[in-house]
């Protein structure tokens, strides 16, 4: 199809929404390993995991077989207020930078959350809600999930507490004040409000935190509180499959003008943006039926792929969650204060991780600076100021741009925009002056970390 028929941004009709999310797992060949008891080194149960998250999604967590799952017309209903979002052609960038490839971004910031992340915030919050709880807890480091989860919780009625990891509490007060704005309790974490929160501080005084001291604590504040459960929103393969969405729409809009991407890129932190752009397209290469390059990109300064162990270990840094096998920096991971760019967390889905050691998709890490440049690019090619978080695909997308103006091979490259980065702008303004940092892990410090892991198999 020649290219000026193809608008800016393709939508499509709400009658072209996904009706059901995509399991990848139903057609993975080895699948990702389950979930194991700390205590007793066995897979987890249903009744087990039942203690800590809502039924419903318990059984979505441990589905290995069902390749579509029906979402329930509550949480379709729900998703037309901001979906489906636009695909949008990045015209003036690919001629900026004077490349042949073409390049396309799912937009994921048009809902006042300002991320992909309320995809699987209003359905956890569902089922939630269907069970008859009084509330939820949660973990959120950036703050797009803790944002997210506040407004789904609003919407059904539901108490929400969040534990934000301190130096981002610190850092965004804004997003901060957006979760209490809905109706959310937020807390930084690690705190002196649960024993978890105070056993960290005490082993590591004056810590900036992480997702996972973040994690521990809001699954003790769970399941010390009758009628609440806890919800996490990334890693699980709960949340990549309500992700999923994504990549159905991305596909279906493509699929309309005939456009088949060479190169799908994601950022990478915990893989929900990833595992759900990449979805259908991953599920035609597993079964055959077509082949994609297909990239993930995280911050040097926390590289679980690049760098990562693919080992069985701990969720969360106090220890008290079930242990995945994950790609993993080490559960006792911290990411330098100077980290701004997002995707905090020590390990990566379990499903990614699985895809990533069989080798159908590579992963790239890049320093923040690079990062942040590529951002304000974006913004001054496309209008949209981009999360740092997303940003990490934009500097991936730009450098294979590059590549295609040197050889002249005409790509067509598709990338995750999963949100804004209105609320990021002290990262911004420490970009802008100078004092922003790249800061690398030495091989010693991933080593040390390393050593925690627990010896499972």
């Amino acid at each position: 199809m020649a290219q000026q028929e193809i608008p800016y941004k393709i939508y499509l009709e709400e009658n072209e929404m996904p009706k059901a999310w995509y399991n990848v797992r139903a057609d993975m060949k080895n699948k990702p390993a389950p979930l194991l008891n700390p205590a007793t080194g066995r897979p987890m149960t249903a009744e087990e995991l039942s203690g800590v998250f809502c039924r419903e999604l318990v059984a979505q967590e441990l589905n290995d077989t069902d390749r579509e799952i029906p979402i329930p017309q509550e949480i379709r209903d729900f998703y037309r207020m901001y979906r489906p979002s636009p695909l949008v052609r990045a015209y003036c960038l690919e001629k900026k930078l004077d490349t042949p490839a073409k390049i396309y971004y799912k937009f994921e910031g048009n809902n006042t959350s300002g991320s992909h992340k309320l995809n699987s915030a209003i359905a956890q919050a569902y089922y939630a809600k269907k069970q008859g709880l009084r509330g939820v807890t949660t973990e959120t480091g950036a703050g797009q999930w803790g944002t997210a989860l506040s407004m789904a919780c609003a919407y059904f009625e539901l108490d929400c507490r969040v534990y934000m990891v301190k130096v981002s509490y610190e850092q965004k007060p804004f997003r901060r004040e957006v979760m209490r704005t809905y109706g959310a309790s937020v807390t930084p974490s690690p705190s002196m409000d649960t024993a978890v929160g105070r056993a960290i501080n005490e082993r590591f005084p004056g810590t900036t935190g992480s997702l996972g001291c973040a994690i521990s604590e809001a699954v003790e504040a769970a399941t010390t509180r009758e009628g609440y459960r806890y919800v996490l929103g990334s890693v699980l393969n709960q949340v990549l499959l309500h992700q999923s969405v994504i990549g159905l729409e991305t596909k279906a809009a493509l699929d309309k003008y005939g456009i088949v991407p060479d190169v799908i890129i994601g950022c990478a932190g915990g893989g929900s943006n990833l595992g759900g752009l990449i979805s259908p397209f991953m599920g035609e290469k597993l079964r055959g039926e077509r082949d994609y390059r297909i990239v993930a990109v995280e911050p040097a300064s926390c590289p679980s792929l690049t760098r990562g162990r693919f080992a069985y270990d701990f969720c969360d840094t106090g220890k008290v969650c079930p242990l995945a096998k994950m790609y993993t920096l080490g559960s006792g991971f911290i990411p330098a204060p100077n980290h701004a760019g997002g995707l905090r967390y020590h390990g990566m889905s379990s499903i990614l991780s699985q895809l990533y050691h069989d080798g159908y998709m590579e992963a790239v890490s890049v320093p923040q600076t690079q990062v942040f440049e590529a951002a304000e690019y974006f913004a001054r090619c496309e209008g949209i100021l981009p999360a740092p978080e997303s940003s990490h695909a934009i500097r991936a997308a730009i450098d294979e741009a590059l590549k295609c103006r040197e050889t002249g091979k005409e790509e067509t490259i598709v990338f995750g925009l999963t949100g804004t980065g209105y609320f990021d702008m002290v990262a911004y303004e420490k970009f802008h002056d100078g004092k922003m940092e790249d800061y690398i892990p030495t091989d010693e410090e991933l080593e040390k970390s390393f050593a925690g892991l627990p010896q499972i198999g």
